[in-house]
């Protein structure tokens, strides 16, 4: 096979109700026998991407999907060839797996994979499978420190696993005092907190990366040194920027109208689909939405949904 020739491929991440995943290891009479991967294959001339995949899953683990949502397509080059993989969350099938073509199969959970090795193009989706589906925005401008904390606390009681503090009318050292007590409550209930727009405060306090805004997602020419990095964006080359930055997951908004900008444009789900589709790092929706959108979101291309003030309900 030609090192440049492109091959495209249908992939299922295949979910469970514990959260956890399939991967399956490539048999002894394939190439890179005996690395696993996310089961799928090639799309055959005149198929969709979803059309192969519930043929490939039919035929390789004898089951029929009846749920999948579309989530990311990456582009890996591998000596032999070139591989588009076009990603699907399956959270839903019927039929019992069996491995027809003999493959050994293994269920492991997000960020504690313990079968190896991997095949290489994987490796960024075992990253983008630890991220929750809800991203919660702090709202400390409306609430006040002490409610927003307590608010936050139960929040974190109820599973809550992923923060943003976004208050752009506090000083930096307010900020700073509530970046660390956020820290330390967070880090307490195994959570992680991205602070927005400031790389340097997320060294000084522990925090877990930054959210980068649109200005200094197209100003920043490296990607900051942390160990999260996400961008805020609302244009398909914003997201292209992003992935470029090596960001390893975006905001894409406003999907619908909000009630801080009554009367601004707003992209409406199906443009919202149309520039999250391809993309090759997580992007949660943002903007208007509640968390009864989530399957919106899902259906839409998204890995999630980000709130602000429907965050911190009841």
């Amino acid at each position: 096979m030609s090192k440049d020739k492109f091959v495209e491929v249908s992939a299922a991440v295949l979910q469970a109700a514990d959260g956890s995943f399939l991967l399956a290891q490539r048999p002894a009479d394939k190439i890179w026998a005996g690395y696993w991967e996310f089961p799928g294959g090639k799309v055959e001339q005149g198929e969709t991407a979803l059309h192969a995949l519930v043929r490939e899953l039919r035929e390789e683990l004898g089951i029929t999907v009846t749920t999948a949502y579309p989530w990311l397509t990456r582009v890996f080059t591998y000596p032999h060839a070139t591989v588009r993989l076009t990603f699907f969350r399956v959270t839903a099938w019927t039929g019992k797996l069996h491995p027809h073509e003999g493959q050994q199969f293994s269920w492991q959970q997000p960020g504690s994979v313990k079968v190896s090795p991997v095949l290489p193009a994987n490796e960024p989706i075992l990253r983008a499978l630890t991220l929750p589906n809800l991203y919660a925005i702090s709202n400390v401008a409306e609430l006040g420190v002490a409610a927003f904390m307590n608010s936050l606390q139960g929040k974190l009681d109820q599973g809550l696993k992923l923060v943003q503090l976004r208050e752009k009318k506090l000083s930096r050292e307010t900020l700073h005092s509530l970046a660390l007590q956020m820290v330390a409550l967070t880090h307490s209930y195994g959570a992680k907190v991205l602070l927005n727009g400031d790389a340097e405060m997320v060294q000084e306090v522990g925090a877990d990366g930054v959210q980068l805004t649109s200005t200094q997602l197209a100003e920043l020419e490296v990607r900051p040194e942390v160990n999260w990095c996400a961008a805020s964006c609302h244009s398909i080359e914003e997201l292209r920027r992003a992935e470029i930055l090596g960001c390893d997951f975006a905001l894409l908004s406003p999907v619908l109208p909000t009630q801080s900008h009554p009367g601004a444009p707003h992209l409406g789900w199906e443009k919202f689909a149309a520039i999250a589709a391809e993309a090759s790092i997580p992007v949660y929706a943002l903007g208007g939405l509640k968390q009864d959108n989530m399957q919106s979101a899902w259906q839409h291309g998204a890995h999630g949904i980000a709130l602000l003030r429907q965050a911190w309900g009841s």
